[in-house]
């Protein structure tokens, strides 16, 4: 009886595939909120960041009314990285809006990734095991994960902790871009949980 209520709940689970950090990175096909189709594949050759994104979340709003995550997209964007902010919030929960929406946020806060992709049916959040708004997965241009966790090393709602956090996004494409290794490729992330 035990067995059959445990393979219950497993059966009853989401699942979360979750990549590993130093294999290839899954591909994915999603729509942004232009109405435009990107595929992860399009993007080979170059750095990815995927940052998965819930404007409605503290966590989120602490990077974003700080402007610490528009400096880090506008800072490697113009480097040549790809930047895609993900939002996996489904019909009805916290952070799902429509795409003309997402478009006046964005305008607001000036935010500026490569494209904010849609995902409201979770698939793309699943496959990737992203937990968290912020959850950061930073791909090379081999096609490998080369980082998924934490934005930085301070996990609180807290703009005042951003100066004196570790940003692992910039130490990772820092390190990297520059032919470097890695020194830290994985970390707990923190933040709101993905809307699922």
């Amino acid at each position: 009886m035990k067995l059959l209520a445990l393979l219950l709940i497993g059966l009853l689970s989401p699942v979360f595939a979750a990549v590993e950090v130093g294999k290839p990175a899954e591909n994915f096909t999603l729509t942004d909120t232009q109405g435009k189709t990107h595929s992860l594949t399009d993007f080979k050759g170059k750095f990815v960041v995927l940052e998965w994104y819930n404007p409605d979340c503290p966590f989120v709003r602490k990077h974003y009314d700080s402007s610490n995550m528009q400096t880090l997209q506008k800072t490697y964007v113009n480097k040549g990285v790809v930047w895609l902010s993900i939002n996996s919030s489904a019909t009805g929960k916290q952070g799902n809006y429509s795409p003309e929406e997402y478009n006046k946020i964005a305008a607001e806060k000036k935010t500026s990734p490569t494209a904010l992709l849609l995902d409201h049916d979770g698939k793309v959040g699943h496959l990737y095991g992203a937990k968290t708004t912020p959850h950061i997965f930073i791909i090379n241009p081999e096609g490998n994960l080369i980082y998924q966790g934490g934005i930085d090393n301070k996990p609180s709602a807290d703009p005042a902790d951003i100066a004196t956090a570790e940003n692992y996004v910039k130490s990772t494409l820092d390190a990297a871009m520059a032919g470097n290794p890695v020194t830290v490729s994985t970390s707990k992330p923190y933040g709101c949980g993905v809307k699922y």
